[in-house]
């Protein structure tokens, strides 16, 4: 019960699913050398707020 729902708007999630798509772009492009380091990314991404990691 206690549990807190946050609120995201649209506009939010749209511009969240545009940088992670922009990421695997630039990820397709430019690999990484080290695979953990992709994995690390990946992890990142799993928030709202974007990072200003390329």
């Amino acid at each position: 019960m206690g549990e807190i729902i946050r609120f995201i708007s649209k506009s939010e999630r749209e511009r969240a699913r545009l940088i992670r798509e922009a990421r695997a772009n630039y990820e397709r492009i430019f690999p990484s050398a080290d695979p953990a380091d992709a994995q690390g990314a990946a992890d990142e991404g799993s928030g709202s707020e974007a990072s200003s990691k390329p």
